[in-house]
């Protein structure tokens, strides 16, 4: 009786046997947490897959034609179409012989054919040409919002910015090559744990520099349209909010992956900069028939000639002449015609007008090491 209320068959061990007929256990919470972690990291791997294709859809469809042959239209949907076969590399990867529940816990990969050796390396290859399309359009993009600087200012941004972004390339590219190395050879990828990690530190502060370049500049920008009356909702608003979004949320999927046991959260990042890119070049194309003009001149009336709302019609009638457009159109007939002077809104507009481009050009936690093969993303 004792020992039938000690025995617990959650957590019972089961007998294998090797090729050579040498037996070996597994527990069955060793086997839950395999077949868990699968699980796991498939959905996450389905879900950019599918967030990735709908937007590839919707980019190809929304897109007018004479932006299609745009530098930053082609890196947006290579970025799309890099990131779907990742995802699709990585869930075959985990569906594959790689996974099965022999060869993993008897480590034995005698019968993982080669196709198998070629879906894992192809994935991490797929997941560096990734990086590099997202790097080369952040780079472009903070070009494009830095021209109205400096010349010496553009000059130090762009060489700041080139030095990140190739910074975070070489990590990548050093651990592709030493994961497909240890892939090939089947040997335990636990020693490329810190060079995984490096590789996701680095590209978040890439990712985190760039995004802080627009939200600095584009937010200066609003400010002086603001002090000028022009508070219509536009374009650079749109790019504004969306390079937020994109300097935040990447960042909050990289340090889950430290303090989160969920697997893979790390992939998220450039995921999510791949779709964001796009997303904000979308929705500031499609408002700028007509939103992103200045704001009408009545908005700024009551501050420049409250004063001019009293007295003689005389009085008012000379001060009206004399500021032509800046003037209240109150429909009273004057027999004076107000002088095409460029508005503030107008000067404005041609002024950060350089800033719109960008939208016309527009966007580890040490993995679990489930498998010889596993990869490293």
């Amino acid at each position: 009786m004792a020992s039938e209320t000690t025995f617990d068959p959650f957590v019972q061990t089961f007998t294998l046997l090797l090729a050579d007929g040498q037996p070996f256990n597994i527990t069955i919470p060793d086997l839950d947490d395999f077949i868990l972690y699968s699980v796991e990291i498939c959905i996450n791997y389905g879900a950019q897959l599918g967030a990735s294709v709908v937007l590839l859809v919707m980019l190809a469809l929304l897109t007018k034609a004479d932006k299609r042959s745009s530098p930053i239209f082609i890196l947006n949907c290579l970025s799309l179409i890099f990131n779907i076969i990742r995802n699709v590399l990585s869930c075959l990867y985990f569906t594959g012989p790689f996974s099965e529940i022999y060869a993993y816990f008897g480590q034995d990969y005698s019968r993982v054919p080669t196709s198998a050796y070629a879906t894992s390396i192809t994935a991490t290859v797929f997941t560096f040409l990734l990086l590099v399309c997202v790097e080369i359009s952040l780079l472009l993009q903070v070009q494009v919002v830095c021209l109205t600087l400096r010349q010496i200012y553009r000059h130090i941004i762009f060489a700041l910015s080139l030095s990140v972004a190739m910074l975070a390339i070489g990590f990548r590219l050093a651990l592709v090559v030493l994961n497909s190395e240890a892939t090939v050879s089947l040997t335990y990828l636990l020693p490329l744990n810190w060079l995984a990690s490096a590789a996701n530190i680095t590209t978040t502060l890439s990712i985190c520099w760039f995004c802080s370049v627009f939200v600095a500049k584009l937010g200066f920008a609003l400010y002086q349209r603001r002090k000028l009356g022009l508070r219509r909702f536009g374009p650079m608003q749109i790019i504004f909010i969306m390079g937020c979004q994109s300097l935040v949320i990447p960042v909050i999927c990289s340090i889950l992956q430290y303090t989160v046991d969920l697997p893979a959260m790390d992939s998220n990042v450039l995921t999510l900069v791949a779709i964001l890119l796009p997303l904000s070049s979308m929705w500031a194309a499609s408002s700028t028939g007509g939103n992103a003009q200045a704001s009408p001149p009545q908005a700024r009336r009551p501050e420049l000639f409250g004063s001019f709302k009293s007295g003689s019609t005389a009085r008012y009638t000379a001060k009206k002449a004399f500021s032509g457009t800046f003037s209240p159109s109150d429909g009273n007939s004057t027999g004076l015609t107000a002088s095409p002077l460029p508005t503030p809104g107008r000067d404005c507009f041609q002024h950060v007008g350089i800033d719109l481009e960008a939208q016309e050009m527009s966007g580890p936690k040490a993995t679990r090491s489930f498998g010889i093969g596993h990869v490293l993303r």
